[in-house]
């Protein structure tokens, strides 16, 4: 990754690569789900257990640095922490041909389009698992076969702790690996089944490089698109939609292209958000309008039929029904009732930037009409049916049906021009 970060803490569309991997495991109700990490990351997963591999010494002895957590489990099954794509319906497929087979161990296997440097599965005459062959070691005829380890792997608890520790480095750097202890298994006479992926998509890309992280990426990305159009929204541009797990699309709604939707946000049937818009952890009522150009920040909710037009950005405020903010302004930590029309390039003026003095609140009531260019000096609050003059800089509350003028009445100098008239 030529980063400081370690691969599997790098955001991936939402998460961090890792939690798409646990994301997938929950589902299976593991008892207990453990993250073997290294010391410097332990307090990097609140709510889950955690094993410590005091150093890297592969994947043989990561595991064995889980196994106080795992004492007693009928099956533990072990998945790679750089592997985002899978699913729960794979993993629930693997664990079954474990059952079946009543297997000491079962490795998932997968067909890529490009072998590369994957270990090679080799099957006996009769296809059962003989031996699983790293690239560096395999013989020509080895290199050519197609089929390969995903080093995803069910044991039998039984034999899996006893397994682990006949292991021996046979390597310089000392390491213990996992296919050690399948090599082992299979010396031993145990019987180890094989679960071939139907769809290597579910599998690959393992992350490794930002090469394979965007191209994880795009591949969750087109799965969440998938997922949102076959319940019933419309994604006109699916491949410049971005759409995190956690967010929610009712359906007919309509996302248009180059949108972000992120965290919590939720869309109401009927809305249309986009072109060009971001959200993040906001609620866009049923048959809202946003966009071109719109940024919707945290805390932003947008009721029923309201709008948020182009250039406008909103954060931690309600729009009420009906309400139209159409463009080139900025409503922050603010309440506006239903009906209500705010012109172009209103501000609500939140942050005094005095010591001690935190943010205060807009609230502009129903069925109000504001002005092109004004700003609201918060606190303030502008009664319902209100009107606000052109130009003006409101720091005093505005009665209900009153209008308010706050701006310096112009005068004329003649002859101030910078060309004179006859």
């Amino acid at each position: 990754m030529r980063s400081r970060l370690p691969k599997h803490l790098h955001p991936l569309l939402g998460r961090r690569v890792v939690d798409w991997v646990i994301e997938a495991a929950r589902p299976l109700a593991p008892d207990p789900l453990v993250v073997v990490t290294s010391p410097d990351h332990q307090d990097a997963y609140d709510g889950l257990r955690v094993a410590v591999q005091k150093r890297p010494l592969g994947t043989g002895d990561a595991v064995r640095a889980a196994q106080g957590e795992l004492d007693g489990a009928e099956r533990v099954l072990v998945l790679s922490g750089d592997h985002p794509l899978l699913t729960p319906g794979l993993l629930r497929a693997l664990l079954e041909t474990h059952r079946a087979e009543e297997a000491a161990a079962t490795v998932l296997t997968f067909r890529p389009a490009d072998v590369r440097s994957y270990g090679r599965i080799v099957r006996d005459g009769d296809g059962a698992l003989e031996r699983i062959v790293e690239a560096v070691d395999a013989s020509p005829e080895e290199l050519e076969l197609t089929e390969v380890n995903s080093s995803i792997y069910v044991f039998a608890g039984e034999l899996l702790w006893p397994a682990l520790d006949r292991l021996e480095p046979a390597n310089v750097q000392g390491e213990l690996y996992l296919t050690d202890v399948v090599r082992d298994l299979v010396r031993q006479g145990r019987k180890v089944a094989v679960h071939l992926a139907e769809d290597s998509g579910e599998v690959e890309p393992g992350v490794n490089t930002r090469v394979e992280l965007a191209a994880a990426a795009a591949a969750l990305r087109d799965r969440i698109n998938g997922a949102h159009m076959l319940a019933g929204a419309t994604i006109v541009d699916p491949p410049t939609t971005w759409i995190d797990p956690s967010v929610t699309i009712e359906p007919d709604a309509t996302i248009e292209p180059f949108t972000l939707l992120r965290g919590t946000t939720t869309v109401g049937a009927g809305a249309v958000v986009g072109p060009h818009v971001v959200a993040v952890d906001s609620a866009i009522g049923a048959g809202a309008l946003v966009g071109p150009f719109c940024y919707l920040r945290p805390g932003t909710i947008l009721d029923a039929r309201s709008k948020a037009g182009t250039f406008v950005e909103i954060k931690n405020s309600r729009i009420g029904e009906r309400t139209k903010v159409p463009h080139l302004s900025y409503l922050g930590d603010a309440e506006v009732g239903e009906d209500t029309n705010i012109a172009a390039g209103n501000i609500t003026v939140n942050y005094p930037h005095e010591p001690g003095q935190g943010k205060g609140r807009t609230t502009i009531g129903r069925n109000v009409r504001t002005g092109v260019d004004n700003a609201f000096v918060a606190p303030v609050t502008i009664g319902d049916d209100a009107w606000i003059a052109a130009g003006s800089v409101i720091t005093e509350d505005v009665p209900p049906g009153a209008l308010a003028i706050a701006r310096a009445r112009q005068v004329n100098k003649e002859g101030h021009g910078g060309k004179q008239h006859d």
